[in-house]
């Protein structure tokens, strides 16, 4: 497989570029996929129940709608384990819709690649989804993630 087949068109809906290069795309899992486009090889899902079955790997974190992860320990593991992978691989963060629980993940992968905690919000809002990351305390989260 050639580089730029495992690797985000970033001009698509929901890519999101780090200032490292690695792209990842976000998306809400109440809108399907276009038929056509691109599938990820590693997702996590972040909802308050386990996800359909994908196929590709994937991994779930349990994490309610307008909350936060239930595991915090397991979601910085897993966010982590995403950003490496991102370097190489098609990774995609997903929630329901797609701009809440997606947007905070997204701002802690932005963390993770050296944008200040107390940017990161605003730096996924301006790179991904202009609602991302709904609450104060997603964004507190995000503040503290580092």
């Amino acid at each position: 497989m050639a580089d730029s087949e495992k690797r985000w068109d970033e001009r698509a809906p929901g890519v999101l570029r780090l200032p490292s290069g690695r792209l990842i795309r976000g998306r809400g899992l109440r809108r399907p996929l276009e038929p056509g486009a691109p599938t990820p090889s590693y997702g996590i899902y972040l909802l308050g129940k386990p996800p359909p079955e994908a196929r590709w790997e994937a991994h779930w974190l349990r994490w309610p709608d307008f909350r936060l992860p239930s595991d915090r320990a397991a979601a910085r593991t897993a966010l982590a384990e995403a950003w490496e992978r991102a370097a190489v691989e098609r990774v995609e963060i997903a929630c329901g819709g797609g701009r809440g629980r997606t947007g905070t993940a997204l701002a802690c992968l932005a963390v993770l690649d050296g944008v200040p905690a107390e940017e990161a919000v605003d730096f996924v809002r301006r790179g991904y989804d202009r609602h991302a990351v709904e609450t104060p305390w997603q964004r507190r989260y995000v503040r503290r993630f580092s």
